[in-house]
């Protein structure tokens, strides 16, 4: 253990020069050494101290991509398998009978697939990668009133998992991607959704504890699941059944070391589902005084007990920081539901936020001693080609976008390492913690996690991603709005719509749609259906949730659709009501 602990102090001060990794592997300090080809400039920074240079670390947490889905064709990086333009790989679609090959899609809202554990196991389909579609079809079997357009009749019964996205639908992405650090090997750490990927982000793991002690701690896949018996008082009141997250986080190592942090929430709803194999939900709302699954800092003991639930802030005070030099040594920015970009938020406005955040950084005089790390939580249920490595029993997850962002980043450097997010607990940690991992036998905190994820010697490490020897580059900032060539289109269908008949009359209520395209409603359309053919359809204002139908035949049996209408035009309609007879 003392030799491991040195070893960890030596990577994180960078004194040892070495000249190949294999001295390093040879020298007894080989953990994560084979998975990273450095250049000598690279190995030179790191020995020489140069990741101390970064004094602020801006972890930006995105939401539900693939890699594949948003660079699958960007030069150099290991995407889809193409051969003249045409890609080489297809998905079996079960209910058409058909494979679906990887194709452009340019609309600006997606809806994507199931994303639990389970989603993750059916899609990877024992490394042949090949079960998207069919982990979507599985779904629409139980499509009563989902909110997905996969759950609608005709032509557009059919899926988006295989659609992905160019460089004039993304440019900043793009752009961030050519003139800094494109990650074509970041897994998500847990084959799962947001909630354990964002304890994975915070903590290195994700677990379910019974008691308020670390040691009564468990593996969660899914759930970190809630206990009646939390009743710990804190500025942030959890109720009966809030979690309790006993294990050690980051922050109290942070805290520990006297190194400032700061966790940014931007105010807004969740759109994830507590239950991620459903794709859909009623959003839950999301501001600093509300844990959850983008915000789970406030469930953890240590947070609590050091006093820290103040270093939860609104994402205001970062542009803030940013803007008077301010920032603390450690950030981590999560999104609303809005701008989130997990469906069915619109990309365009999960890249505008995403670019604001970098464009306040970048302004600032913290730039020159900054590194942001922009990735995506999950791969959202979309496709990708890569097989997810397997380092222990918690993961890793599918591939995800990762991108590394810093005056001292690597110039169009696209990283082949494998990394998750346990790369960037890593990296604070050589940096600002002596090296210091999160390990229950050195951190004083003993809980039972299976093993030490930032010394996993299949991760690699990110001070390849810089060269700390040159001068800082100049900021780059980006439009907040460029041009692209993401696309509306029609809304998704109303949800949970009900009939009631009373003196002759017909009256349905519906809830409004999950999206509406990227364009404001401009109607809604009631559909009669007798013996399964439509007939004359009643249009709706666009703020009304119900509509009264007259008229209708004494004796026949209809059933109803309720669509909405936007200037693409009739969206997808909702399933069919019960059948009434009038």
């Amino acid at each position: 253990m003392e030799r491991s602990r040195t070893c960890a102090r030596r990577r994180a001060t960078h004194r040892l020069v070495v000249a190949a990794v294999g001295l390093l592997a040879a020298a007894g300090c080989g953990s994560g050494a084979s998975s990273a080809v450095l250049s000598i400039a690279a190995r030179t920074g790191a020995a020489s101290g140069g990741i101390h240079k970064i004094r602020h670390v801006i972890v930006i947490m995105q939401e539900n991509r693939s890699f594949d889905d948003y660079f699958g064709t960007y030069p150099g990086a290991d995407g889809i398998p193409m051969k003249n333009g045409v890609p080489t790989v297809c998905d079996p679609d079960p209910i058409h009978r058909r494979c679906v090959k990887p194709f452009v899609d340019h609309y600006d809202v997606m809806q994507g697939g199931p994303h639990a554990t389970a989603s993750a196991v059916q899609d990877t389909d024992r490394g042949r990668m090949d079960g998207f579609i069919a982990t979507v079809a599985k779904v629409r079997s139980n499509c009563a009133q989902l909110v997905v357009p996969d759950c609608a009749d005709g032509p557009q019964d059919t899926t988006d998992v295989m659609g992905y996205h160019t460089r004039s639908d993304i440019p900043n992405y793009w752009a961030y991607a050519r003139n800094f650090v494109l990650q074509d090997h970041m897994f998500e750490p847990k084959a799962s959704w947001s909630l354990p990927a964002h304890l994975f982000m915070v903590s290195g793991w994700s677990a379910d504890c019974k008691t308020h002690s670390p040691r009564s701690c468990t593996n969660a896949f899914d759930h970190p699941g809630p206990n009646p018996k939390n009743g710990n008082p804190t500025r942030v009141k959890p109720k009966s059944t809030s979690p309790i997250y006993a294990w050690t986080d980051l922050t109290y190592l942070l805290h520990k070391y006297h190194v400032p942090w700061g966790y940014y929430v931007t105010a807004g709803t969740e759109p994830d589902c507590q239950n991620a194999a459903e794709l859909s939900c009623v959003a839950v709302r999301q501001n600093v005084r509300t844990p959850g699954i983008w915000n789970p800092l406030p469930y953890f003991d240590t947070v609590r007990q050091d006093d820290q639930v103040g270093n939860i802030r609104s994402v205001s005070k970062f542009y803030s920081a940013a803007k008077s030099g301010t920032l603390p040594a450690v950030s981590w920015v999560v999104p609303s539901g809005d701008v989130s970009e997990h469906p069915p938020a619109t990309t365009s406005a999960g890249q505008s936020y995403v670019t604001s955040l970098i464009n306040a950084v970048m302004r600032g005089p913290d730039w020159n001693s900054s590194a942001i790390f922009l990735a995506w939580d999950d791969w959202g249920g979309f496709f990708d080609t890569l097989v997810p490595p397997r380092v222990d029993a918690n993961g890793y997850g599918l591939r995800v976008p990762g991108l590394v962002i810093s005056p001292y980043a690597r110039h169009g450097y696209v990283d082949h390492q494998v990394l998750s997010f346990d790369a960037y607990l890593k990296f604070i940690e050589d940096d600002f913690l002596d090296g210091q991992r999160l390990d229950p036998k050195t951190d004083g905190r003993p809980d039972p996690r299976p093993d030490v994820r930032e010394d996993v010697p299949i991760l690699g490490d990110l001070v390849s991603d810089f060269n700390f020897n040159q001068l800082p580059r100049p900021p780059m900032r980006l439009a907040v709005h460029p041009k692209t060539s993401l696309r509306n289109r029609a809304p998704f269908q109303p949800v949970n719509v009900a009939i009631h008949k009373a003196h002759g009359r017909v009256t349905l209520t519906w809830q409004t749609p999950l999206s509406d395209g990227g364009l404001p409603i401009t109607s809604y359309r009631v559909t009669p259906f007798v013996a399964g053919r439509p007939q004359p359809s009643r249009s709706f204002k666009p703020n009304a949730r119900q509509g009264v139908l007259g008229g209708l035949a004494a004796g026949r049996r209809y059933t109803f659709k309720v669509a909405a209408v936007n200037r693409m035009g009739i969206g997808v309609p909702s399933a069919p009501t019960p059948t009434l007879k009038i």
